[in-house]
């Protein structure tokens, strides 16, 4: 672990932004892709997203740090250690073994399901929330009532990336939404 940083030292970070590969017309024609897999394999950059998720939370309120299937679960167990937390997974439907509770949630054409097991969070736990994209909002507003519902605070969400075109940050209203890359 290196030194301690404070999240003023974050005002002007190298840019990650240079270590993200755009894929253009992926998964379908006219969608940019931004691929973290380039991101994740440079150990400065990598380093630095951890860093910064925890210089910026260190003095919030966080029991427990949360993360969305699949690829918050990049970030969220790195993060909850470099807070001293446990980590949370929330899946997607039938990949948890004991009791689950669900939240259903509206996507472009259809529905979408997320699950966490019931006993995951305690009643009046603080929950940071991470993962690796904030795009039109859907699946991270979801995931805060699903912790509300289970009778958790949300601490804040924190994402590598926001979308900033598609004003996803308008469905978590109310909340602190941290975002380290701007698009």
């Amino acid at each position: 672990m290196g030194p301690l940083l404070q999240y003023s030292d974050f005002l002007f970070p190298m840019d990650l932004k240079k270590l993200i590969r755009e894929v253009p017309d992926f998964p379908k024609p006219g969608i940019n892709f931004f691929d973290i897999t380039t991101l994740l394999k440079d150990k400065d950059g990598f380093g630095r997203i951890i860093d910064d998720f925890e210089a910026y939370y260190r003095d919030r309120r966080v029991d427990v740090v949360l993360g969305i299937e699949a690829r918050g679960f990049i970030f969220a167990p790195t993060v909850a250690y470099a807070l001293g937390t446990g980590f949370v997974p929330v899946r997607k439907p039938k990949k948890l073994p004991a009791a689950v509770e669900f939240m259903e949630y509206e996507l472009e054409y259809g529905t979408d399901r997320l699950e966490i097991h019931r006993d995951a969070i305690r009643a009046g736990q603080h929950v940071l929330i991470v993962d690796d994209v904030l795009a039109t909002g859907g699946t991270a507003a979801a995931v805060a009532k699903l912790v509300e519902k289970l009778g958790g605070t949300v601490s804040g969400l924190g994402f590598v990336i926001e979308l900033d075109f598609l004003a996803g940050r308008r469905k978590l209203d109310g909340y602190d939404v941290h975002s380290l890359i701007h698009y």
